[in-house]
């Protein structure tokens, strides 16, 4: 039985943290992924301090248990979002493809999601994901990458390989007189028909001229 795929959700506030807004993205997130077979490992809250965040972030790359990260909120362009920042100071290899398709998404919808900053990337064997903080923007950034995140999680994990693009060149497809072509052994093609004596009495030649010396061809 494989393994299941195992989350983290940190949701990214201020007013959460301080308990005047009820946390609803955080909660949206987790609908999503359960319905789609992942496990909520953990939930919590943090202020927008970019310390608080890397240092959470950090811990919960390094926990064996958990196979992504997903953050909600602080991804904007307000002088306390820096939840990208702080995902960027702790992954190690970027995914810019999965942002690409979260803002893609969003545009369909407004051209402000053109403003966010949301961030993908791996450490370790943990990915990590930001989303953005209105409930409607997560579930919408979560939907567009959720088909391709399992077997990202697989490649992250080592648990396979990149599959090879379907009708890609390969060395060991090339026909085989294409081969032929090019082997060192083979005889080098030629069109030429073969050379025959010239038994005619030679003609005087003007100095420089090369015609019908050989087979050679003029410079």
């Amino acid at each position: 039985m494989p393994t299941p795929y195992r989350a983290a959700i940190v949701t990214v506030s201020d007013s959460v943290a301080q308990g005047t807004r009820q946390d609803v993205s955080g909660p949206a997130v987790a609908r999503l992924l359960e319905a789609d077979g992942w496990t909520i490992n953990s939930s919590e809250v943090l202020p927008d301090d970019f310390t608080l965040i890397r240092e959470r972030l950090e811990a919960l790359a390094g926990n064996s248990e958990i196979d992504a990260i997903f953050t909600t909120g602080g991804t904007g362009v307000g002088p306390r979002d820096r939840t990208p920042e702080a995902t960027t100071s702790v992954m190690e290899r970027s995914l810019p493809g999965l942002a690409e398709l979260m803002r893609r998404e969003g545009l369909k919808k407004t051209p402000r999601a053109a403003l966010s900053r949301a961030v993908a990337g791996v450490k370790g064997k943990t990915m990590l994901i930001n989303l953005p903080g209105s409930p409607e923007g997560a579930e919408d950034s979560l939907k567009a990458i959720l088909p391709i995140l399992s077997h990202a999680v697989d490649v992250v994990r080592g648990e396979v390989g990149h599959e090879p693009v379907e009708g890609a060149a390969t060395e060991e497809a090339a026909p085989e007189s294409a081969r032929a072509e090019f082997s060192p052994t083979s005889s080098a093609p030629t069109d030429a028909a073969p050379a025959t004596e010239d038994t005619s009495e030679p003609e005087e030649k003007s100095e420089g001229n090369t015609e019908g010396v050989g087979n050679q061809r003029p410079v």
